[in-house]
C-alpha cells in the first residue's frame, strides 16, 4: 500500500472514564501556582461535581480563581479575562464545559504571559500577527459531546453583528497539556444539546473523511467515530436503558472529531456556520445539524455531474455504511442511506430551521459571499454560489 505523506501534531494526553473528574486535582499537580478555572455560564461549580472538585483543589492549598463563560466568546471577553487574571500567578488554566467555555480557557491560557490583544492572532482578522507564546498550560474537560475543542490546536472566537465574525486563534502551543473525558459529567445532558452537540461531532467527522487533506491517520479516527456516534448517538437521544453506556461512546467520538479536524480540516457545512453564527444568534451545533444533510445532497449531486470518477463518492458511500451499520449496501445505496439517515435525524431530533435565528431570504447572498475562507476550502468539491444558497433556501 502506497501511504501519501503526512504528520501528526501534538495531542493532548488523554484521560478516559467515568468519574475521571476527580483526577484533576493530581493532573495539575506538576504546573505550579495558581488555578484558573473557567467554566461554562450554568451552575457547574454548585454541581455536586463541582463542589467536589472546588473542595479537592481547596484541600491541596491551591489558590483558584473562577470564570463564567455565557455564550460563545468574544474577543473582547478573552481580552477582559487576560487582564483580570495576568497578574495573579496562574499557573494552570483548567476548562470544563461545552466547546465555548474550552474555547474561552484555551484562548485566554494562551494569552496571559503574552502582552497583544487576541485579534492580533486571529486568522483573517486584523494583522495576524504570528504566535510565539508562551502559553500557560491548559487543561480541557468537557461536558458536551460534539465540538472536539478539548483535542484541537484553535479557539473560535466570535463577534456578533452585521459586521462580525468567527475566526480562530490556532496555534499548536495552543493545544491541551490534558484532556479529561468523563461521561457522567454528561448525565445532565438535555435533548436538545445531545442533538446539536452530536450532529456537529458527526459532521466534523464526515467531513474530515470527505477532505482532500484526509490522511490514513484521520481517516481510521473518521471511520471508528463514524461506526460510534451511529451506534451511540441515537440510543442516548432517546435515552434507553443503555444511555449511560451510549454517551460514553458519544464522547469518544467527539474526541475523535477534534483530533481527526485538526488534522485534515472541514468542508462546506462549517464554511456556511462561519458566517451564520457571525451574523445571526445561531448555534454553531444547531447550524451544523439543521445543514449536514443538505449539503451531503449537494456535494453528491455536484461530484456525479462534475467528478464522476472522484474518490470522494466512495468515501461518502463507506460513511453511509458506518453510519447506518448497513455494510452490504452497494455505493449509490449506501449514499442514500447516509442521506436519509441525516435527514431522520435533523428531523426527529427538532433542528431548528435558519429562520428560528433570524436568516430572511435576502440576507443569503451575504452568507454565501462570507463563507468562502479557511473550511471551504477543503470541502470534497467547489460548489458555486447556486448551489451554496439552494442549500441555505431548503433549510430557511
Amino acid at each position: 500500500m502506497n501511504l501519501k505523506a503526512f504528520e501528526v501534531s501534538r495531542l493532548p494526553r488523554l484521560v478516559f472514564g467515568e468519574g475521571t473528574l476527580s483526577r484533576v486535582p493530581s493532573l495539575i499537580e506538576p504546573y505550579a501556582g495558581a488555578v484558573l478555572l473557567v467554566t461554562g455560564a450554568r451552575s457547574f461549580q454548585g454541581s455536586p461535581s463541582g463542589v467536589a472538585l472546588l473542595d479537592s483543589l481547596k484541600k491541596s492549598s491551591r489558590e483558584v480563581h473562577s470564570l463564567a463563560v455565557a455564550g460563545e466568546p468574544s474577543p473582547q471577553l478573552v481580552d477582559q479575562a487576560v487582564a483580570e487574571f495576568k497578574g495573579a500567578g496562574v499557573g494552570v488554566v483548567v476548562g470544563i464545559g461545552g466547546g465555548s467555555a474550552l474555547d474561552a480557557a484555551k484562548a485566554i491560557a494562551g494569552l496571559l504571559r503574552v502582552n497583544q490583544p487576541v485579534q492580533n492572532f486571529l486568522e483573517g482578522v486584523g494583522p495576524e500577527l504570528p504566535y510565539g507564546g508562551p502559553a500557560v498550560p491548559f487543561v480541557a474537560v468537557p461536558t458536551t459531546a460534539g465540538t472536539g475543542s478539548e483535542a484541537t490546536r484553535n479557539a473560535v472566537l466570535s463577534q456578533r453583528g452585521p459586521g462580525g465574525f468567527k475566526k480562530s486563534f490556532r496555534h499548536e502551543k495552543l493545544v491541551a497539556e490534558v484532556a479529561v473525558l468523563d461521561p457522567l459529567l454528561l448525565a445532565s445532558c438535555s435533548q436538545a444539546q445531545i442533538a446539536a452537540n452530536g450532529m456537529d461531532g458527526l459532521t466534523q467527522l464526515l467531513e474530515a473523511y470527505l477532505s482532500p487533506k484526509a490522511s490514513p491517520f484521520t481517516d481510521a479516527l473518521a471511520e471508528a467515530g463514524l461506526r460510534l456516534v451511529g451506534e451511540n448517538l441515537p440510543v442516548w437521544y432517546s435515552q434507553t436503558d443503555r444511555a449511560a453506556q451510549a454517551r460514553g461512546g458519544q464522547l469518544y467520538a467527539a474526541w475523535l472529531s477534534g483530533v481527526a479536524l485538526a488534522h485534515a480540516g472541514l468542508g462546506a457545512v462549517h464554511g456556511l456556520a462561519s458566517p451564520l453564527g457571525a451574523f445571526f444568534p445561531l448555534g454553531h451545533g444547531e447550524v451544523c445539524g439543521t445543514l449536514v444533510a443538505s449539503c451531503t445532497k449537494a456535494n453528491l449531486q455536484a461530484l456525479r455531474q462534475r467528478q464522476p470518477e472522484s474518490a470522494a463518492l466512495g468515501r461518502y458511500a463507506t460513511a453511509g455504511r458506518l453510519l447506518t451499520g448497513q455494510g452490504h449496501l452497494d455505493d449509490a445505496k449506501a449514499c442514500q442511506a447516509l442521506v436519509e439517515v441525516l435527514e431522520r435525524w435533523c428531523a426527529e431530533w427538532k433542528l431548528p430551521r435558519l429562520s428560528a435565528g433570524g436568516v430572511t431570504e435576502a440576507q443569503l447572498a451575504a452568507v454565501v459571499a462570507g463563507c468562502r475562507g479557511g473550511s471551504m476550502k477543503t470541502n470534497p468539491v467547489v460548489l458555486t454560489d447556486e448551489e451554496l444558497t439552494a442549500v441555505l433556501q431548503e433549510r430557511l
